[in-house]
């Protein structure tokens, strides 16, 4: 079984960047992708972005061109660089691992505790 484990959130101004972490140990099978998704209060997890292991990655069309993934793979750790964040980036934003199939990503079922990103207009 795989463990997450995010880092890296907080209060953060309209503008201002952040930069999410989140380790994975443990066992990883049938997942060859990782990814970030985020839910705000009232409404729904939904996918911020998903790297593969051979590191293409993809983006929700709210935030292509201000945050970027990237990944250690000696260190089993995904990096989710968040610029130019807008009050809408508000959220608790979860780790995952999972199976990516060309524009699809299917979630795994082990999630990280998730960490709190709260933009301040």
């Amino acid at each position: 079984q795989v463990q997450l484990v995010e880092s890296g959130g907080g209060l953060v101004q309209v503008g201002g960047s952040l930069r999410l972490s989140c380790a994975a140990s443990g066992s990883i099978f049938n997942a060859n992708a990782m990814a970030w998704f985020r839910q705000a209060p009232g409404k729904q997890r939904e996918l911020v972005a998903r790297i593969t292991y051979g590191g293409n990655t993809d983006y929700a069309d709210s935030v292509k061109g201000r945050f970027t993934l990237s990944r250690d793979n000696a260190k089993n750790t995904v990096f989710l660089r968040m610029n130019s964040l807008k009050p809408e980036d508000t959220a608790v934003y979860y780790c995952n691992a999972g199976v990516a199939d060309r524009n699809i990503y299917t979630p795994g079922d082990n999630w990280g505790q998730g960490t709190q990103v709260t933009v301040s207009s």
